[in-house]
């Protein structure tokens, strides 16, 4: 009995023991990897900075330059009329079609405008009338032209309505009220500058007496003797210019 009363004693005794050891064994590891971890993250943040020192400090000004290319908005275009005149389509001033021998060839656009006095309106028909009296063509881009014969190659002059697109609805024209035309030439032209402004002018008042209607000039004064005389010099010193390039 005694015997078997040791023995028991002696296997608890190892038992104990036993998990003491195997206790501690399962601890180490884990300390280990506590302290490696710890030892990890001085390199770990060393290497984000050097990630960081590895991005090129241009680009964020590259950046910065393509979203200003980006949000940059080109200057608006203008198509040589006043701003109230209608978008009829006509060549660039300093932009004009090639003159045949490789270069290009310089522009002016002349204009007038004739309107309602008392901010009224013509009568579509009465207007078409005038203009039809004074020798102008209803042709292309749907306006009228002042042609130089009866050929009609190039225009002298024309006149498009102030009521957009500027050109005249002929079919409904009697159902309409237009509040102005503009008359306009572009130079050079079949004949002289100076004698296309002449015949302009003369087409102006001629409608603006018909019409019982103001005369302005482009910026929508009225046009005096000073003004008129201006713009003939103006032409003047355009065909020179004209000349000395040529």
């Amino acid at each position: 009995m005694d015997g078997l009363r040791w023995l028991l004693l002696a296997f608890g005794v190892l038992t104990i023991v036993g998990v003491y050891f195997y206790s501690r064994r399962e601890a180490l590891p884990k300390d280990a990897k506590s302290n490696s971890d710890r030892r990890l993250e001085p390199t770990l943040d060393g290497e984000a900075d050097v990630l960081q020192s590895a991005v090129p400090p241009e680009l964020d000004v590259a950046s910065d330059i393509s979203s200003e290319g980006s949000s940059a908005e080109p200057p608006p275009a203008s198509n040589g009329f006043a701003d109230d005149a209608p978008s009829i389509e006509a060549p660039e001033p300093s932009e004009a079609p090639p003159d045949g021998h490789g270069s290009v060839q310089q522009q002016k656009i002349v204009t007038l405008r004739v309107v309602a006095r008392d901010r009224g309106a013509f009568r579509g028909d009465e207007l078409i009338l005038s203009l039809r009296g004074i020798g102008m063509r209803h042709g292309k881009f749907g306006i009228f032209h002042r042609f130089e014969g009866e050929e009609e190659k190039r225009a002298i002059f024309s006149a498009a309505s102030l009521v957009e697109p500027g050109s005249f609805d002929l079919a409904n024209i009697k159902e309409q009220e237009i509040p102005g035309i503009s008359l306009f030439a572009v130079l050079p032209g079949p004949v002289d500058g100076v004698q296309a402004f002449d015949l302009m002018i003369a087409a102006a008042r001629a409608i603006a007496k018909t019409m019982d209607a103001d005369l302005l000039d482009e910026t929508g004064s009225t046009l005096s003797i000073q003004r008129e005389r201006y713009m003939r010099e103006e032409i003047i010193a355009f065909e020179h210019a004209m000349q000395v390039a040529g």
